[in-house]
């Protein structure tokens, strides 16, 4: 089938010239579709059909560049666990293009695992069949739970060996996002006194993210707070709902407010501020706890490139960054309580109350990670405490004979509240608080326990599980586990029959030893 023309809208590459190698794709020798993001495709106007034919599977792989298209490799720099690297770039990724989607919203398209490019540093710019469909899975189950996040269009096998701690089957994948623009594409210009280049990448920025804030005061400082308030949603999203990406250098933190690059970040199961997955983290300054720290601290990174365009007067400018910088913790405490109050079935935003919802959700918390309770599960099992049902207020047993709307949350049965929080006295202590509070608000539509599984997913992609899939794609060749793990995950308030194992978290010694890669 003949793939129609893509209507291509390249404004990075044309508004910024000099922020970029023009670089072609290496085309994959040996090119098969393993997996296509049919609806995905349908938002930014593209055939899927088409996408999937010999023409598409040509374009996809890097094999033939399309009319319209302008592959490149973009530049930035970046601190990597607190170290600055004035030079990093696209190493394994190009822009391909970008187009406009049926919601009037630019996207870029950029490869990522398509060959060497100028950045690439020593590596051969390649990537490996488990860490493409890994990063398809944990952006389609991110965007599923309502969190910002880049997306994978198509994951397309090479036909090409990679070597890594062994040789594994090659693939790449087709991103998906609002921009590519990173703190460390300012870091890049500014380290080298580019203060005009980055006074052009902060017009550019504006004018694609926030074009309302145009003309309302200094171009950069408005940027600055901008993506300050983006990241204080993302971040308490995140936290909300277990998330670590484990690698939260500035070359990651976008200022589309998008989570990006999926390589050693993990969902966290048993609560604990210290949790890090990441085999590169050795010190924890990436754990769960420190994520919004690390914000900030990036924040602060990108005020400093910001400086010359805020204000020419340096101690003007030095007090309406550090006004921002200081500003954040405010602005994440705001949005982490709203995620909490949505997660706990509280309803408004009434200010007399933020103290005592605040303190609730937090003593919630202690409670999870005093007693090792599985987070997800311990948060959804909340809608089947909402009448003390499901054995959280019958006593030592669980009772068979519980109301229906007791096992309303889909929990496996052998982590009902009363077993995922065993002390009873600290956990009927905090329940009767909860209870009390919902009892000064109305009910919500359909119901407190209705609510709370609207707000609470009862899937995540479990470590385990999803380890066990890509095994099963890279060792096997088969797919069906991969694609029966994604269907679950792109409904994960829903409880779906047979899929009970979906939901259970991993044994703790598994937990205790598991890690995950930077292995795109």
């Amino acid at each position: 089938m003949p793939l129609p023309p893509i209507a291509f809208d390249n404004s990075y590459a044309r508004e910024l010239p000099g922020f970029y190698t023009a670089w072609p794709p290496v085309p994959a020798p040996q090119p098969q579709l393993l997996k296509l993001n049919h609806a995905l495709a349908a938002e930014l106007g593209l055939d899927a059909a088409a996408l999937a034919s010999a023409d598409g599977l040509a374009v996809l792989s890097g094999q033939v560049v399309p009319a319209g298209a302008e592959p490149l490799a973009q530049a930035y720099a970046g601190h990597q666990f607190g170290g600055f690297s004035p030079q990093l770039g696209d190493g394994r990724a190009l822009l391909l293009g970008e187009l406009i989607d049926r919601h009037g919203r630019r996207r870029d398209w950029a490869f990522k695992g398509s060959g060497r490019t100028p950045y690439s540093r020593g590596g051969d710019g390649k990537a490996a069949v488990g860490p493409v469909l890994r990063e398809y899975l944990m952006g389609e189950a991110m965007h599923a739970l309502g969190i910002p996040t880049t997306r994978v269009l198509a994951a397309v096998a090479t036909g090409e060996p990679v070597q890594r701690d062994r040789v594994l089957p090659g693939a790449l994948l087709n991103r998906i996002a609002a921009s590519h623009i990173r703190v460390g594409t300012f870091q890049f210009f500014a380290a080298r006194g580019r203060h005009d280049d980055v006074q052009r990448l902060v017009a550019y920025t504006l004018a694609r993210h926030d074009p309302e804030l145009q003309g309302t005061e200094p171009p950069a400082l408005a940027l600055l707070r901008a993506m300050a308030e983006r990241q204080a949603a993302l971040i308490a999203q995140w936290m909300g709902v277990g998330f670590i990406h484990g690698v939260m250098n500035t070359d990651n933190m976008t200022l589309s407010g998008e989570t990006i690059d999926y390589g050693p970040c993990a969902f966290m199961e048993q609560h604990d501020p210290a949790a890090v997955f990441s085999s590169i983290d050795h010190g924890g300054r990436y754990a769960y706890g420190q994520q919004p720290l690390i914000a900030r601290w990036n924040i602060a990174r990108l005020a400093e490139c910001l400086l010359p365009l805020i204000d020419p007067d340096a101690d003007r400018a030095v007090a309406a960054a550090t006004a921002v910088i200081d500003a954040f913790p405010a602005m994440y405490a705001a949005r982490w309580l709203a995620v909490m109050r949505a997660k706990l079935g509280l309803a408004g935003d009434a200010p007399e109350h933020d103290e005592a919802d605040r303190t609730l959700a937090e003593a919630w918390l202690a409670l999870l990670q005093a007693q090792g309770a599985d987070h997800t599960l311990a948060f959804r099992a909340l809608a089947d405490a909402v009448d003390g049902a499901a054995g959280v207020a019958v006593g030592d047993a669980v009772a068979d004979h519980a109301a229906p709307s007791a096992r309303i949350s889909g929990v496996p049965a052998t982590h009902t509240l009363q077993q995922l929080l065993p002390e009873a006295p600290a956990r009927e202590a905090w329940l009767a608080r909860w209870r009390a509070r919902l009892a000064q608000q109305p009910q919500a539509a359909g119901g407190h326990a209705a609510a709370l599984c609207r707000a609470n997913p009862l899937y995540i992609p479990r470590n385990h599980r999803v380890e066990a899939v890509l095994t099963a794609a890279i060792e096997h060749a088969d797919l069906s586990p991969f694609d029966e793990l994604l269907a679950v995950l792109q409904r994960p308030f829903e409880a779906q029959a047979g899929h009970a194992a979906d939901a259970e978290p991993a044994a703790r010694e598994q937990t205790a030893c598991y890690q995950t890669f930077c292995g795109t």
